[in-house]
């Protein structure tokens, strides 16, 4: 799940496009009507997309950009008469007003990037060492050995073992071989 945090200076509007989200199939974490609102949501999460107007009651959604912390993406809904150059590094706008469709289809994109970001990172978390690479295949030898498991039947076990106790599997192999050892 990707967090959704949407921002706009009058509440109601801020509602009504939590409400399109929601019948898109979106979750909808928090609506706002000012920055600080935003950056206080943003603060209690790990990422995710601010959709907000480009004039909040606090401030402007460029000062908003650059407090939010970096792994949010923020879409803007502008007025394309007010609009500048472009948009800034890291800000998807949409011109006002937009149909439902176009929320909807620049949300998924963002969104799309969102997840494959999460999983990059948790694929990164989890590349072992050498060395725990090494005390994993410890305790499988050691498990196969006293307890005549295949290799696959001991990886099983310890997957289990960390599931029931609440460890990674690194932490379980380590308790095996000082309990083997011991």
């Amino acid at each position: 799940m990707v967090n959704i945090i949407v921002a706009f200076p009058k509440l109601e509007n801020g509602k009504n496009i939590k409400n399109i989200l929601v019948r898109n199939g979106f979750q909808v974490g928090a609506v706002c009507s000012t920055g600080a609102q935003i950056l206080q949501q943003a603060d209690l999460l790990e990422d995710g997309i601010v959709i907000c107007a480009a004039r909040l009651k606090d401030m402007m959604y460029l000062q908003l950009r650059e407090c939010l912390p970096p792994h949010f993406q923020m879409l803007v809904a502008v007025n394309p008469n007010t609009w500048g150059e472009g948009a800034p590094e890291n800000v998807v706008c949409l011109a006002m007003p937009f149909k439902v469709h176009e929320l909807v289809s620049t949300l998924e994109m963002m969104y799309g990037v969102v997840i494959r970001r999460k999983k990059k990172k948790k694929s990164r978390l989890t590349k072992r060492s050498e060395e725990e690479t090494q005390t994993i295949q410890k305790a499988k030898e050691v498990l196969m050995v006293r307890n005549r498991m295949t290799e696959e039947e001991a990886h099983r076990y310890m997957q289990k073992c960390s599931m029931d106790n609440g460890t990674n599997l690194v932490e379980t192999a380590q308790m095996i071989l000082s309990m083997m050892q011991g």
